[in-house]
Order: structure tokens, then sequence, then C-alpha cells
């Protein structure tokens, strides 16, 4: 199991910038895929960003542009870089890793981080 640990939400205007972070509490070089999904209130959670272990990057279509994925196998964590934030952004951000153990697929989450965007 890997324990996940989001930070650095807020409260930010239109068109400002977050960094969030998520710390893992083991070494995320073996790990697959890291990844950061969003949920709304009323809504489903939705994927954000994801980065594999070779560094590829994928972003839905509605973060394009203004976020940035990375991962800091040094130092065990990924960030998400969220410029030009709007007010449909306003969400609490998980990160979700995705790895094998003994052969079969895992995934954990962590607890969120909320970003607020005002108008």
């Amino acid at each position: 199991q890997v324990q996940l640990v989001e930070s650095g939400g807020g409260t930010v205007q239109t068109g400002g910038s977050l960094r969030l972070s998520c710390a893992a509490s083991r070494s995320i070089f073996s790990i697959d895929t890291m990844a950061w999904y969003r949920q709304a209130p009323g809504k489903q959670r939705e994927l954000v960003a994801t980065i594999t272990s070779t560094s590829t990057t994928n972003y839905a279509d509605s973060v394009k542009g203004r976020f940035t994925i990375s991962r800091d196998n040094a130092k065990n964590t990924v960030s998400l870089q969220m410029n030009s934030l709007k007010p449909e952004d306003t969400a609490v951000y998980y990160c979700k890793a995705f790895y094998f153990e003994r052969a079969s697929p895992h995934s954990d989450w962590g607890q969120g981080t909320q970003v607020t965007v005002s108008s």
C-alpha cells in the first residue's frame, strides 16, 4: 500500500495559480502511473492528468495548456501546476497511484485537497 498526502490547495481568484503536491509514503520510482483527479460538488470524480513512470503525460481537454503534471522520483512527490484557473476548476483534488505488487494491479487514493476559484 502507498499512503498519499495532498497539499497546496486553497482559494484563488480567477486567472490565478496554485501548485498541488502529492507526497507518497514510499518510493514512486516503481509506481507505473500517478494521477490527479477532481470532484466538484454534485458531480462525479473526473480524471485531470496522468504521468507514467517514463514521464509520459496526459490531460483532460478542459485543463490542457493550463495544468502541468510532474513527478520527482527523488522526493517521492507528484505535483500539479495549475495556471489560469477558472471557477469551474473548483473541486476537491485527489492524487492516485497505480502500481503492481506480486503481479497484481493496485491503486491507492489520497485524502484530497480543496481548490476554490472565486470569480
